[in-house]
């Protein structure tokens, strides 16, 4: 399955030259999905794993380190990086403590380091999955970890909510409601 890149920022000029820059580089190794609303991204992360997410700092209605931090809450294991315009010190020790931000890439970036950065990441991603998968492995294998337990988390990590279910009153399984 292809890795994932998520992108976010409110402007659309950027959000196609990142893609543009991405798949001349990356080819057809990744597939990539763009938002310029973070509430949007942030329902989309909800319903769909990224290994990667990509998000501006100054956006309107949420800055790329809050937003981030509400995708680590849905999917600890995506990898987040910011581009920003912005070298101030706060912001990006901000970025790094509060969303743990793997990469902060300054506006306007270099092609081949954005490319290079956004490879680390998706390497990165892929280890950090690896390292899951065989800590659940030896946790099965000891006997603390039962193999359904190990199996939820698995398609948890590749569909977040996919074990989520909410029942009604009587039993019925609740649906989702229709935004």
């Amino acid at each position: 399955m292809k890795p994932s890149i998520l992108l976010v920022d409110d402007e659309p000029s950027v959000l196609a030259a990142l893609q543009r820059v991405l798949r001349l580089h990356l080819r057809d190794r990744a597939r990539f999905e763009l938002f310029s609303d973070t509430r949007l991204a942030l329902l989309r992360v909800k319903e769909h794993a990224f290994d990667v997410v990509i998000s501006d700092f100054r956006m309107p209605v949420q800055d790329g380190v809050a937003f981030l931090g509400d995708v680590h809450r849905v999917q600890p294991q995506a990898v987040p990086m910011i581009v920003s315009g912005s070298a101030d010190v706060s912001t990006l020790m901000r970025a790094v403590n509060d969303a743990r931000v793997f990469r902060y890439i300054l506006k306007p970036w270099n092609d081949s380091e954005l490319v290079e950065s956004v490879e680390a990441a998706l390497n990165h991603a892929h280890a950090q999955r690896e390292q899951h998968q065989l800590a659940d492995a030896m946790r099965v294998q000891r006997g603390d970890l039962s193999t359904s337990e190990a199996e939820r988390r698995r398609l948890e990590a590749l569909e977040p909510g996919i074990t989520h279910v909410d029942w009604g009153d009587n039993g019925e399984v609740l649906m989702p409601p229709l935004n």
